[in-house]
């Protein structure tokens, strides 16, 4: 996960916290949001890496 995706999973946990002590509902969800997003973000990244490691690996490498 790079420092970003960390940093905004970091600040969804933050605001659902502070949503929780408040009784504020939207903060809360909010929170839960962007906590979503940066796993989601995570998870295309990754996704990105392995297919080009797969098409590496099938690469000839004469003609690399």
């Amino acid at each position: 996960m790079t420092d970003k995706k960390a940093a905004d999973k970091l600040k969804g946990k933050a605001k659902e916290a502070t949503g929780k002590l408040t009784g504020d509902r939207r903060k809360e969800a909010e929170g839960k949001a962007d906590q979503a997003k940066a796993k989601a973000e995570g998870a295309v990244g990754a996704t990105g890496e392995r297919a080009k490691g797969v098409k590496d690996s099938l690469t000839d490498d004469d003609k690399r």
